[in-house]
């Protein structure tokens, strides 16, 4: 896994990159057994999947995350997630990952009402698999933590589906750009439309202690979404007097503060993430 690091961090060409991001989910999802995964429909107009982790011996009710992945908001499909949902299944967390419509067929803020919609699906449906609506965490990685963060923070999305920041227990970022402007890569503006829409999109311009309580995870090498964004999130909350557990690792970057959930000596992240979890009380809207 160390050497997949270091060759994905000289990766230059296009069809390099996409062999790296191959040969990085083929490692990460490989030697886990015993937890499969279940896929159900959350969204019938827009064809939207989700897949459920349920961990095995479990007593419920138990933990829920709700986990978005990232993809810089255009690429990314659950089921290369896998590891992510049995992983945390394994430690007793029954997982949702939901696919979401990306650019050019999801620019913001399409894939923000999706994900509300797979949170309404999460909570409707938590305690047919075992799990508690009311410990429910929204999450995510890189673009996905930027989704899960908005849900949290501006509330219009959630309001869609009849829900509010309230109702779930948390939010958990890794590696998530919450504070990114101005836009400068082309790439971005087409996902994030003209600049007059450009703050709606940023997750710290909507802090205003209505939030959940969060965890901010961030690695101080990574160079694709720079720390900065974590430690300006982690500051509006705090001044809002929102609950926030910002954990920092010096020598990681954007893939590995990922990939350590699946090795867990890459960095701690499985274990921050287990002990927010499981130390978060219930929602209680």
């Amino acid at each position: 896994m160390r050497t997949l690091f270091r060759a994905c961090t000289v990766v230059l060409a296009l069809p390099l990159l996409c062999a790296c991001q191959a040969a990085f989910f083929r490692t990460v999802n490989s030697g886990q057994d015993g937890i499969e995964a279940s896929a159900h429909t959350y969204s019938t107009e827009h064809d939207l999947k989700l897949d459920v982790y349920r961990p095995g011996d479990n007593a419920g009710p138990l933990p829920v995350a709700l986990f978005f992945y990232g993809g810089s908001w255009r690429n990314g499909e659950r089921g290369d997630y896998a590891f992510v949902g049995r992983a945390l299944a394994a430690n007793g967390v029954l997982t949702v990952i939901a696919d979401y419509r990306k650019y050019p067929a999801g620019p913001f803020p399409v894939f923000e009402f999706d994900a509300a919609a797979a949170a309404r699906w999460t909570i409707d449906h938590a305690a047919d698999f075992g799990g508690d609506p009311r410990r429910i965490f929204l999450t995510g990685h890189s673009a996905g933590a930027h989704i899960a963060a908005l849900l949290a923070t501006d509330a219009q999305y959630l309001a869609s589906q009849g829900l509010k920041p309230a109702d779930f227990a948390g939010a958990i970022g890794l590696a998530g750009p919450y504070d990114f402007l101005p836009l400068t890569d082309p790439a971005l503006v087409e996902v994030f439309g003209s600049p007059d829409e450009w703050p709606a999109s940023q997750p710290v311009r909507f802090v205003d202690g209505d939030e959940p309580p969060f965890l901010v995870v961030q690695g101080d090498r990574d160079r694709i979404v720079q720390p900065r964004n974590a430690v300006s999130l982690a500051t509006a909350l705090e001044q809002a007097k929102v609950p926030v557990t910002f954990r920092r690792y010096p020598h990681a970057g954007h893939f590995r503060v990922l990939a350590a959930l699946r090795f867990t000596g890459l960095a701690p992240t499985l274990a921050d993430v287990l002990a927010f979890v499981r130390s978060t009380p219930p929602a209680s809207p």
